[in-house]
C-alpha cells in the first residue's frame, strides 16, 4: 500500500499512533473464543432498551416542532444542562463552586471534552500532573498532543504520598519544569484503573501543596464513574465544592455513557471560569458545532422522568455481582496463592492487580503471550503509568462478560499466571 512521506503530515499527525484501546476493542469483537477483560465495555444485558424505546415514541408523538431532529447548539441543550448542573450540585451537597448551566457544556462523551480541554490549555512541550496510575487513554492523548504527563507520587495502596509530592514539586521548580505545568488531572471517584476514590481531606491537602509551590493551575476532576457505586455513593465532594481549591480554574467531567447507554455518547463538563468554557465551546464548534441533538433530547427526557435513576439501581446491582464473580473466580483459581494482590473496589468497572516480582505484564511479554494462548485479554498496567516504569500491574474489566464467562476468564488468567510464575 502506498504511504505518504512522514514530512507530509503535521507535527501532530506525525506523533499519532494507533490507539491501544481501539486494538483491544477490535480483538474482543473479532475473536469469538477470546474472553476480554480489557476494553471497558458496559453490560449489554442491562442496556435500557425499554426506556429508550418509550422515550423515542414519546418524542415522536409530541405536539409542535420536532426540534429534537434539528441541529442543536454547540454548548448543548439548555434543559439538559440545567438537569446535569442540578444533579452535580446535589451530589456535592449544594456546591458553592458555581456549577451552573451557563458554564456547563455537552460533548460526545466526556472523552471528547477532555481532549478539547487539553487542546485549549496545553501546547506541545507542556506538562500535566496525573495520578499514578491514571486513565491510559488520557496518556495516549497527551502523547499525541506532545504534552508530557508526570505522575503524582503514590503509596502502594494508591493514596497520594504528600512528602514525595512536596519533593517532586521542589525538584520541578529547581530544574525549571514547574513553569511548564499547565494542568492537574485527577480521578476522584472509583478511578479507572485503580478503583480508588479520593477523600476530601486528601483533595484539600493536594491543593495546599500546589498553592504552596505557587502552582495555581487548572485542575480537571474526571468523575466518569461517580454514579457507578455498588452499595453506597462516595460522599466526598468534588474540587468545585472544596474551599482549598478556591482560586484554581476547575473543570469537572461527567458522562451519561457509562451509567446509562454508551451508544448515546453524551458527556458533560462544568467549568468554574467562563472564559475556559467559552474557548472549549468555540473549539468544539470547529469539531462538529454540537453533539447529536436527538441523543441529548432522549437523555433529557429520561433524566426528567426519573428513568435514569431507576436504571442506575439495576446496573449497580449487576456490576456489584459481576465484580464479585471475577474477584471470587480469581481467588478460587489460586491467583493469590501465586503472589498476586488486589483490593476489592466499592464501585466502577475494574480490578487493579499487582503481579509478584519477576512477572512482566507488559504487551508482548511472557505473561501477555501466555494469556493469548489461553484466549483471555487484559490491559497491561504500565500503559496506565505516565513514566511506564513498572510492568507488574494489570487492569481487568468486568463490565461486559456475564458471571459464568467472568469465572471462566478468571480461570484462564490464573492458568496463564501459573505458567509464568517465578520459581521459588
Amino acid at each position: 500500500m502506498d504511504m505518504l512521506p512522514r514530512e507530509r503530515f503535521s507535527a501532530l499527525g506525525g506523533r499519532l499512533h494507533p490507539p491501544v484501546i481501539s486494538a483491544l476493542m477490535a480483538a474482543a469483537l473479532d475473536n469469538p473464543r477470546l474472553l476480554s477483560l480489557a476494553a471497558g465495555f458496559t453490560d449489554t444485558r442491562t442496556l435500557p432498551v425499554t426506556s429508550v424505546t418509550w422515550t423515542v415514541e414519546r418524542l415522536g408523538c409530541r405536539e409542535g416542532s420536532p426540534e429534537h431532529l434539528q441541529y442543536g447548539t454547540t454548548q448543548g441543550r439548555r434543559r439538559l444542562r440545567e438537569l446535569l448542573s442540578a444533579r452535580t450540585s446535589q451530589q456535592d451537597a449544594g456546591s458553592p463552586g458555581g456549577i451552573v448551566p451557563a458554564r456547563t457544556m455537552l460533548g460526545n462523551g466526556s472523552q471528547q471534552l477532555l481532549y478539547i480541554a487539553m487542546q485549549v490549555l496545553c501546547d506541545p512541550g507542556d506538562i500535566v500532573l496525573v495520578d499514578r496510575p491514571t486513565y491510559f487513554v488520557f496518556l495516549e492523548m497527551l502523547s499525541g498532543l506532545g504534552v508530557t504527563p508526570v505522575s503524582l507520587p503514590a503509596r502502594a495502596d494508591g493514596s497520594w504520598d504528600f512528602e514525595a509530592i512536596d519533593a517532586l514539586l521542589t525538584a520541578m521548580r529547581a530544574d525549571g519544569r514547574a513553569s511548564r505545568i499547565r494542568a492537574i488531572y485527577l480521578l476522584g471517584y472509583f478511578a479507572n484503573p485503580s478503583g480508588l476514590s479520593r477523600s476530601e481531606t486528601d483533595k484539600s491537602a493536594l491543593a495546599a501543596r500546589l498553592r504552596a509551590a505557587d502552582l495555581v493551575v487548572p485542575v480537571i476532576e474526571d468523575a466518569a464513574y461517580r454514579e457507578l457505586w455498588f452499595h453506597q455513593p462516595w460522599l466526598a465532594r468534588s474540587v468545585f465544592a472544596l474551599d482549598a481549591w478556591e482560586g484554581f480554574s476547575r473543570l469537572y467531567l461527567g458522562t451519561l455513557t457509562k451509567p446509562f447507554a454508551t451508544g448515546l455518547k453524551i458527556g458533560f463538563a462544568h467549568a468554574s471560569e467562563a472564559d475556559l468554557l467559552e474557548r472549549m465551546v468555540w473549539l468544539k464548534g470547529h469539531h462538529d458545532f454540537g453533539s447529536a441533538n436527538f441523543n441529548q433530547a432522549v437523555l433529557e427526557h429520561i433524566i426528567e422522568e426519573g428513568e435514569f435513576d431507576t436504571h442506575l439501581v439495576g446496573i449497580r446491582r449487576a456490576y456489584a455481582g459481576k465484580m464479585l464473580a471475577l474477584h471470587r473466580g480469581l481467588e478460587r483459581a489460586g491467583l493469590r496463592r501465586l503472589g498476586w494482590e488486589w483490593a476489592v473496589p466499592d464501585g466502577g468497572l475494574y480490578l487493579w492487580l499487582r503481579a509478584p516480582d519477576g512477572v512482566d505484564t507488559g504487551i508482548d511479554g511472557p505473561f501477555w503471550k501466555a494469556c493469548m494462548k489461553e484466549d483471555v485479554l487484559y490491559v497491561p498496567g504500565d500503559l496506565c503509568i505516565a513514566e511506564r516504569d513498572d510492568r507488574r500491574f494489570v487492569r481487568l474489566s468486568f463490565g461486559v462478560l456475564e458471571p459464568p464467562a467472568l469465572e471462566e476468564a478468571a480461570a484462564r488468567f490464573a492458568h496463564a499466571a501459573e505458567r509464568v510464575a517465578p520459581s521459588k
